[in-house]
Parts: C-alpha cells; sequence; structure tokens
C-alpha cells in the first residue's frame, strides 16, 4: 500500500509527526529499526524479572507542558511526586524543588527572595514562555518577555548561580538542573537549561508514567493507529532504496543518519554543513534491582522521583568540566530516578527499583559503575547492601541500543549556544531539506531534546504546508 508520507523512526517525535499528519488527513506509515516502537521511551526488565525499568528516559517534565501533548490529551497515568527535584547536600541536608514556588523559595531561606525574584516573572506566564521555547525560531510573540528570558538564558549557569545566591543549596539546585545540559556549567547558554528545567518543576512538577516511559509510545502509536496510520517495526532503513514511494519523507534521526540514509540525494554544500554537526558527551546508565528504598541521610531525597547526586555547585560543576575536557570524573554528577517510591508497577512488593545515569566523554567504554555507586553511597549509606542486580550500559552499548544515540550522546547533539540557535544548521526552517522531499523530524531540530514530540509536530506542520497545501 502506497503512503502520502513516510516516517523512519518510532521514537516519540517520529510518532508525534505521524500522529499530526494522520490527524491532518495524510495517510502515513512509520518504519522502527527495533522491534519494539518508543526510540527514548522504552521500558524493559533489564534486571529481574518483576523490576521494570526506563531504558533511556525516565522523568518527564517537558511532556507536562508540552502543547501537542496537551491537545493531543492521551490515555497515559502520569504520577506527579510531593517535589520535583532533591538535591542531597554534603552536610546531610537536601535541597527541593516543589512545584510551588512560594515553598521553594521558603525552603532555601536566605536565598529565598532571590530565588523568587529570578523565576516569579516566569512563572505567572509559564504557558507563554513555554510555547515560545518549544516552537521553531524566530520572532517572538511576547517579545518583552522572552528578552528578559533571553538576558539569563544566554548566561552561563555558575555566573547566573553566583550573581543571583549567597548561599550554596540555592547554587547547587540551579546547577543540578543546568547540568541536563551536558556541557560545562561555564558554557554560555547552560543556564537556559537550569532555567526552563526549574520552571517546569516550579510548574507542571516532573511527573513519571504509570507502567514505564514505554507507554509514551504505545499512547501515541494508539492515537496513530486510530486516524488510519501504520507502524512496521524491524525495518531498518539503511538507504532511500529501502523506502517505498511516498510525497514525502520525514526521519526521526541525527544528522549522521540522515547522510548515510539520503547519501546524494542532498546538495553538497548542504551535506557539508550536516557533516559538521557536533555531538555532545555521552552517558554511562545503571538500572538497579533493590532490596528496599534507598536510604538518603535527608528524608527529604524520598519526595522526589528525580535525585541530583553531586553535592555542591562546586562539586557539580568540576565533574560537568572533567567530562567536557575529555575525562572520566572519580566523582561524577550523578542523575538519579526513583521511580518504584511512586508507581508500584515497577517492582515486587516491598522491592524498588533504581535508575542512574553520569556524563561520560562521547564515545566512552568505561565502566563507571563503581565511581556511580560510591557516589549514592556517600549521600544514602547501605545503598550498595541493597543491591539484588544491576544492568549498565556504556556509551557504545547506547549507540548499538539505539543508533541516535550517537557515541552516548542522549541529546541528538551538542547543546552549545551555536547549535540552541541552529540545530541542525543556520536556516529559517530547520526541518525541511534542499530536497523537497525530505524533512528532519528529531530532537537534532529545534527546540531539541526532551519527551515533549514538539520537533515531530513541528516537522509535520511544515509537511503539510510545504508538500500537501494545508
Amino acid at each position: 500500500m502506497k503512503h502520502d508520507a513516510v516516517v523512519v523512526g518510532a521514537g516519540p517525535n517520529g510518532l508525534s509527526a505521524a500522529v499530526e499528519l494522520a490527524r491532518s488527513g495524510v495517510s502515513v506509515c512509520v518504519l522502527e529499526a527495533s522491534r519494539t516502537i518508543g526510540g527514548g521511551t522504552r521500558s524493559a526488565e533489564l534486571t529481574l524479572p518483576g523490576y521494570l525499568h526506563d531504558i533511556c528516559s525516565a522523568i518527564h517534565p517537558m511532556a507536562a507542558l508540552s502543547p501537542f501533548f496537551r491537545r493531543l490529551n492521551l490515555e497515559l497515568d502520569w504520577i506527579f511526586p510531593p517535589a520535583a527535584v532533591a538535591h542531597p547536600m554534603p552536610d546531610g541536608s537536601a535541597s527541593v524543588l516543589f512545584p510551588d514556588l512560594h515553598r521553594t523559595a521558603a525552603a532555601l531561606g536566605k536565598d529565598g527572595n532571590a530565588w523568587q525574584s529570578l523565576f516569579q516573572p516566569f512563572v505567572q506566564n509559564v504557558d507563554q514562555i513555554f510555547s515560545e521555547i518549544l516552537k521553531p525560531l524566530g520572532i517572538p510573540r511576547h517579545p518583552l518577555l522572552m528578552a528578559k528570558f533571553g538576558l539569563n538564558a544566554v548566561r552561563s549557569a555558575r555566573s547566573l548561580a553566583l550573581g543571583t545566591f549567597s548561599q550554596p543549596h540555592a547554587r547547587a539546585l540551579f546547577a543540578g538542573c543546568a547540568a541536563h545540559s551536558l556541557l560545562s556549567l561555564d558554557d554560555p547558554g547552560s543556564a537556559s537549561f537550569g532555567l526552563v528545567l526549574a520552571l517546569a518543576g516550579l510548574t507542571a512538577g516532573w511527573p513519571l508514567v504509570k507502567g514505564g516511559s514505554q507507554q509514551i509510545a504505545n499512547a501515541l502509536a494508539s492515537r496513530l493507529q486510530k486516524h488510519g496510520g501504520e507502524i512496521q517495526t524491524g525495518l531498518r532503513v539503511r538507504s532511500m532504496a529501502d523506502l517505498p514511494d511516498a510525497r514525502a519523507y520525514l526521519f526521526d534521526v541525527t544528522p549522521r543518519q540522515l547522510l548515510q540514509i539520503t547519501a546524494e540525494l542532498l546538495p553538497e554544500n548542504y551535506r557539508q554543513k550536516l557533516g559538521a554537526y557536533r555531538y555532545g558527551p555521552g552517558v554511562f546508565k545503571i538500572d538497579w534491582a533493590l532490596n528496599g528504598a534507598i536510604p538518603w541521610k535527608s528524608s527529604e531525597c524520598r519526595l522526589a522521583a528525580t535525585v541530583h547526586v553531586g553535592g555542591s555547585m562546586e562539586d557539580v560543576a568540576r565533574a560537568e568540566n572533567e567530562v567536557a575536557g575529555g575525562q572520566h570524573p572519580e566523582r561524577p554528577f550523578v542523575l538519579l530516578g526513583q521511580q518504584s517510591l511512586f508507581d508500584d508497577t515497577r517492582a515486587p512488593e516491598g522491592k524498588h527499583t533504581g535508575w542512574a545515569y553520569c556524563h561520560v566523554p562521547n564515545g566512552s567504554d568505561v565502566d563507571m559503575t563503581e565511581q556511580i555507586e560510591t557516589q549514592v553511597e556517600s549521600f544514602a549509606p547501605g545503598f550498595r547492601e541493597r543491591i539484588l542486580a544491576r544492568h549498565t550500559f556504556n556509551s557504545l552499548q547506547l549507540e548499538d541500543h539505539n543508533a541516535n544515540l550517537v557515541g552516548g550522546d542522549i541529546s541528538g547533539g551538542a547543546n552549545n549556544l551555536k547549535q540552541i540557535l541552529a540545530r541542525p544548521v543556520i536556516k529559517r526552517n530547520p526541518y525541511s531539506t534542499p530536497n523537497p522531499k525530505i524533512f528532519l523530524c528529531s530532537s537534532s531540530t529545534s527546540p531539541g531534546a526532551g519527551v515533549h514530540g514538539m520537533c515531530g509536530y513541528n516537522a509535520a506542520r511544515s509537511v503539510l504546508k510545504k508538500v500537501f497545501g494545508l
């Protein structure tokens, strides 16, 4: 059967693109190399039977604020923990980001007023902020608001934290959010990640999906099929010769894969620009089956499904600078998920799961198990005694699992300021290519990484206009 459009890749962006096309009356087929759909939103029993682990993405702050997901009203059972993020400190206390600006500020003591002053204008206009940052770059509809946001966002995370806060707790809380960027905290633009993720936590929280991240992909697939779309799995696309005839092709892949697949169908100057696209650091990931909950020194860490394990801002910055310099930190910044505290589908009764990763140089094959577990143990004594089994992925193994994770890069490309503003290349429409039938819809396009579906949605809107005149 011939389709009007073919989407390559069944990650959240590929599926979102396909859903938007199908909702608009375009016949569409999605081709996926893996036997299972989901891309970065897959779940599986990686350690022991009955222990359900999220393979890549686990907590979804951007999904709760995605205009497209909100419009779809997907049939998902979202779980919102009492706190978005907890950040244990060396003294045994913890900084906590609550889905409430006043409560968060009150818990930050002397820095409470400064935290409130920084975020109040954005909390009051959160829908406008996210509608702007999740659309293609262009003239903003709310220029004064975005100018105020942008003046802070272009700074380095360290300079914004030092210039705004005087105490370790607020600085560490902001640094932990900013470190999701996989950038040095001294890099221009690294503050934008701290602002965006903290703002999401202050307003919508950082939710997880009951039953695992796989449920997001399943819900999108169900909606696609409801509108007549098709999905075929186990079909790896290596060249355009592997694809059926269609009027439009949308690729949920990174520039490296797009170059391999499209070969000579794109002009040389555009291929050179794609070839210059840069990938960021990789990650080393561990999943644990646990005999009990993680025994944090600070009870406040049990309020959140996400815990940033890295100590002070200076400690976090040191670890991320080491990664940026091509080193493997002895005390890494660890992003940890404890979904089973809030979702009883993740482990047998009385047992728990743990999910964690740290940043490493791109393409690393170094085993960081000891460093990660030592770091967690320092903030949760007795943690190691609760480990029943573990499963690990180094960066190269992650790429083997999902070709879009080039060198273990989970962001679809480096998040430096240039590639934030020009993703994947400097071009008015980041989704189209010089070939009128070929489009890119992955997180290598604006607005970048995160489970929000907006790269796919925005690409689909471009296809509908350019190819189908809708």
